[in-house]
């Protein structure tokens, strides 16, 4: 069986596994389609929450990311693991407790004010949007490269399957959908990767694997990756070669973001208890560690790959000819996202850092006129299989792995944005009679334009996917975090301050980014080249959310301490919300 007839069979399978789930557990009430009807045990919401959170930037970016910078990309672990855990100890039980359906919810009560509300519903809509736009990258990716064809027909073909399953689902369809995608993209992740490490280490666990020794040089790995990256001229792979402060700032960045990002913290309202929350984050991180813990090894071993496939016989030796390169190459240059151009005309493919200065004159005297491929990072874990030459099976898992990362996160974005616009904004702000038919209409209604709006925007995306999913996390860190923070451990923040706060961190964040990356995200519109010679500080876009959140919280104490204290209703709110006691019931909606 060829490997496109294969991708086709194991892809195929999966989407009609997750549109079988969606119509099983099609979403009648407002209820089940915000959270699920408050029915889902805690390790299948821990599993759904593992496959919300690892999207597409996990599975197929984020090991791209490492694999070409190393130690310096290792922010995007210690962000999103150290996010995840201020999630689940300071957040996730008390707005379970709050007995909410949505974070706009939260707010819009918590701070008396329906502009509080509001702004926590922009706020939401802009985070999630840039989110989702990631999440089309990466599905353009993927289904450019297995499906064999263009990498926007393959982003419809994607919004097409999250259009079915998350419109009609709801919250009900997307959990049960999700715990079957985290089976198989996990699965999927760490069986290449066991593959790989036997193949360079002769160990099985890919985590172990990344620190034993290499077969071949009888080197630890690592240091056999140094010396070959630096070899070509370019940083070691084991070194820190970047602004602390900024490395540092973008760390506390995914961090803070993590733990006020919508989709994830909607999960934990779906759960019976109080203490079920606390359980699904447990169990949470017990599901997403095994990825993460893999994703270092992947990253290594990929760009260990790569270089000893482009030089087989040593970096001392000739690259290999244009005409031998193997099916992996043609197979990727197909979907533009691996380039080769001879600059020397000599018809090898020279792969080097030709923007070291300390490596020109050797590059000179080899006769290379600069780095002739270009490798997209989005597509080194998805061509880690084809580059070991492991069976057919194994790249078409991937695949589907690939796919279900996306698709997961993505329907969980499209439910907080459609919830936030129905229930927030329709039901509680602008026509609190709707009829529960009529608001359900509505939440699907808007989930489809989100859709139609994230894969409009992902076809010209502003990053790679966890470049953009980071601008993300910096946003929501900039905006809701804060908020979220001070609703439930202060009692001195009112509704002023919360609104001055939310709405000065994410003016000031966006105008940041945009800045950069041009304004909503808009090819050639920024107003200063996005390098590091003109951030300010060298404070990259992606890194600034942690300052706006500094803004934000500085802004909204100030403005409460020269206004009047809350109502005391508010209050005794806050203390009832911080008592350990069972939570409360959903309120009408």
């Amino acid at each position: 069986m060829d490997q496109y007839t294969l991708n086709m069979l194991v892809v195929g399978a999966t989407f009609a596994l997750y549109i079988g789930i969606a119509i099983w557990a099609r979403a009648g009430t407002t209820s089940e389609f915000y959270a699920a009807g408050r029915g889902v045990h805690p390790v299948l919401n821990g599993m759904a929450t593992g496959a919300d959170w690892m999207s597409a930037a996990s599975f197929i970016s984020m090991a791209g990311l490492i694999s070409m910078v190393g130690y310096d990309n290792s922010s995007f672990l210690m962000g999103w693991t150290g996010g995840y855990v201020l999630l689940a100890l300071l957040l996730a039980p008390y707005l379970r407790k709050f007995g909410k359906f949505t974070v706009p919810d939260f707010i819009g009560d918590r701070f008396y004010s329906r502009t509080a509300r509001l702004v926590a519903v922009v706020c939401l809509i802009v985070a999630s949007i840039t989110y989702v736009i990631g999440q089309m990258t990466g599905v353009g990716v993927a289904f450019s490269r297995f499906l064999e064809v263009e990498k926007d027909v393959g982003l419809y073909i994607g919004a097409g399957v999250v259009f079915f399953y998350a419109v009609f689902g709801g919250m009900k369809g997307i959990t049960y959908t999700q715990v079957a995608q985290y089976c198989v993209l996990i699965f999927a992740y760490t069986v290449p990767a066991v593959f790989i490490s036997l193949q360079l280490t002769s160990n099985p666990l890919p985590p172990l694997g990344l620190f034993s020794t290499h077969t071949e040089s009888g080197l630890p790995l690592l240091q056999k990756l140094d010396q070959v990256v630096t070899d070509l001229g370019f940083n070691s792979y084991t070194g820190h070669h970047t602004n602390t402060l900024n490395m540092f700032l973008f760390t506390m960045s995914l961090m803070i973001g993590t733990a006020g990002l919508p989709h994830v913290i909607i999960r934990f309202f779906t759960v019976p208890k109080v203490s079920d929350a606390r359980w699904s984050a447990g169990w949470a991180l017990v599901f997403i560690a095994l990825l993460y813990l893999t994703a270092p090894a992947v990253g290594a071993m990929a760009r260990l790959n790569l270089v000893d496939t482009l030089y087989p016989q040593g970096i001392a030796s000739e690259a290999i000819a244009y005409d031998e390169r193997p099916e992996w190459v043609k197979n990727w240059e197909v979907t533009g996202l691996l380039k080769f151009e001879d600059k020397n005309d000599d018809g090898r493919i020279q792969y080097y850092n030709d923007k070291s200065a300390g490596f020109a004159q050797t590059a000179a005297d080899r006769g290379w006129n600069g780095s002739e491929l270009t490798v997209n990072n989005d597509i080194l874990v998805l061509a880690n299989p084809e580059i070991a030459n492991l069976p057919g099976w194994v790249i078409a898992l991937i695949a589907a792995g690939a796919l279900a990362a996306a698709l997961s996160t993505a329907a969980g974005l499209l439910l907080a944005i459609s919830s936030a616009i129905s229930h927030d904004l329709i039901k509680n702000t602008i026509n609190p009679n709707i009829s529960e038919k009529k608001e359900l209409l509505a939440a699907r209604i808007s989930m489809a334009v989100a859709i139609c709006v994230a894969t409009y925007l992902g076809l010209n995306p502003p990053g790679f996917a966890a470049q953009t999913v980071a601008l993300a996390f910096g946003l929501a860190a900039a905006s809701l975090f804060p908020a979220l923070m001070m609703g439930i451990f202060s009692k001195r923040v009112n509704n002023r301050g919360a609104v001055a706060g939310m709405l000065s961190g994410l003016i000031f964040t966006l105008i940041y980014v945009f800045w950069y990356k041009g304004w909503f995200f808009i090819p050639d519109t920024n107003m200063l080249p996005d390098t590091a010679d003109n951030w300010v500080f060298g404070i990259s876009p992606v890194s600034i959310g942690s300052v706006g959140a500094l803004l934000n919280f500085i802004v909204a104490y100030t403005v409460s301490l020269m206004s009047k204290e809350p109502p005391a209703e508010i209050i005794e709110l806050v203390e009832s919300v911080r008592t350990p006691r069972g939570a409360s019931g959903a309120h009408a909606h």
